[in-house]
């Protein structure tokens, strides 16, 4: 009865069966004997018909625990000789891709992995943070090739730091899809040539890609002209108005030495005025009201200027107002936010393109603080191939189940 108990819970079937359990109390595992039925014949991936058992070996399995114990499969798995005279090992049902753990299990340590690091989830489920790894590496990578980018038009590219320091990795995105498809190390014009090599192993060739949302990196710019030779580079709203927004900072910072009123102004000056409350609200507009005299009030007018201009969808409307808008920050004193005017003349096209394709890398920014935990996640880990797997976990959006029934992606 045991045994029949043990064989519909694990969803054992003919040939197999179970054939006995030990339980140590003190040890707290629960080890259950699994094994075929003699005779029996089994299939092989790749190779027709049902093939005889030539002999044996023991392999042992990890299992979901017994309410607070471990449990183990202990399965006598055959070999079979093929008409061609070679001897394989049979795979059994529940065997995971990773030696020594069933499907289940390996589905369970997924989902763990994909919300606490590595080592916290090694510690519930009591095995090693680097067989974790390891695990979870190995799943990424199946489900990577097993991922058709061949309907790929538009990509968000930008960079994210690997540690701290000058340590980065550059993030590919499917615009479209909004989903982490290709990591590289660095944040160089070589960043983008490992991009497009991973992609195209994807069956994305760097041909057909039209559209790239990137920040104004340099590197950023030629590696794209390079490799990506017909996607159209939109530089990214987001970013411009942040140099816009470092720039009020800066003119702020320069002021407040001599105007001691602009002190804790700064993040009123940062922040959408609709979202402040009443009272910073009434200081900005008090500041406003002294644009004539206070060069920061003017700068704060600039960047708001520019965010109206931006929010434009008629590409030469766009266009001449960003030129005139330009023209107007460069006859001023603001110094800071000539920086910007000039960054914006640079790029303009970049910028105007904006006003069509709406293509951003702002969900990508969202998700920073995620790869930032990523890096907490892997913590412990130096190889880049550990954090490109935690992001790929966290933010490929990819279908386990292809791979594994049982593993099913956090909604």
């Amino acid at each position: 009865m045991t045994d029949k108990l043990f064989e519909a819970a694990l969803g054992v079937s003919p040939p197999w069966q179970v054939t006995g359990a030990d339980f140590d109390l003190a040890a707290k595992t629960l080890t259950i004997r699994v094994d075929f039925i003699a005779g029996s014949r089994f299939a092989l991936a790749g190779v027709e018909g049902q093939h005889p058992v030539h002999d044996t070996v023991a392999k042992r399995y990890r299992h979901l625990n017994f309410f607070q114990h471990e449990c183990f499969l202990e399965v006598r798995v055959p070999r079979v000789k093929l008409p061609d005279g070679s001897v394989r090992q049979v795979d059994p049902p529940w065997a995971g891709k990773l030696s020594g753990f069933t499907l289940l299990f390996e589905a369970l340590v997924l989902l763990l992995c994909q919300q606490m690091t590595f080592a916290a989830a090694a510690r519930l489920v009591g095995v090693s943070r680097h067989r974790v790894a390891a695990l979870c590496e190995r799943y990424v990578e199946l489900a990577l090739a097993q991922t058709d980018l061949s309907a790929v038009r538009e990509l968000a590219i930008d960079e994210t730091s690997r540690a701290r320091g000058h340590d980065y990795i550059t993030l590919a995105a499917d615009a479209t899809e909004r989903r982490v498809i290709a990591v590289a190390e660095g944040r160089g014009a070589d960043s983008i040539a490992q991009l497009t090599t991973e992609l195209q192993s994807r069956h994305c060739p760097a041909e057909q890609i039209t559209s790239v949302s990137i920040d104004m990196s340099p590197a950023f710019i030629r590696g794209c002209a390079e490799h990506l030779p017909n996607a159209r580079v939109t530089f990214d709203k987001f970013h411009v108005i942040g140099h816009a927004n470092a720039a009020v900072d800066r003119m702020r910072r320069i002021e407040q030495r001599s105007d001691k009123s602009l002190k804790g102004m700064r993040w009123s000056l940062l922040k959408n005025r609709a979202s402040l409350k009443p009272e910073a609200a009434a200081d900005l507009d008090a500041l406003i009201a002294r644009m004539a005299t206070v060069r920061t009030a003017r700068a704060w007018v600039y960047k708001e200027q520019l965010r109206e201009i931006l929010a434009r969808k008629q590409i030469n409307v766009a266009r001449d107002m960003l030129k005139h808008w330009c023209t107007c920050v460069m006859r001023s004193k603001v110094e800071p936010m000539k920086e910007v005017a000039a960054m914006v003349r640079r790029h303009l096209e970049g910028i105007v393109a904006w006003a069509q394709t709406r293509q951003t890398n702002g969900f990508l920014e969202a998700l920073n603080g995620l790869f930032q935990s990523a890096k907490r996640r892997a913590r412990g880990f130096t190889r880049f191939t550990t954090i490109r797997t935690v992001i790929f976990l966290i933010a490929g959006k990819l279908d386990f189940a292809v791979i594994n029934p049982h593993a099913r992606q956090p909604t």
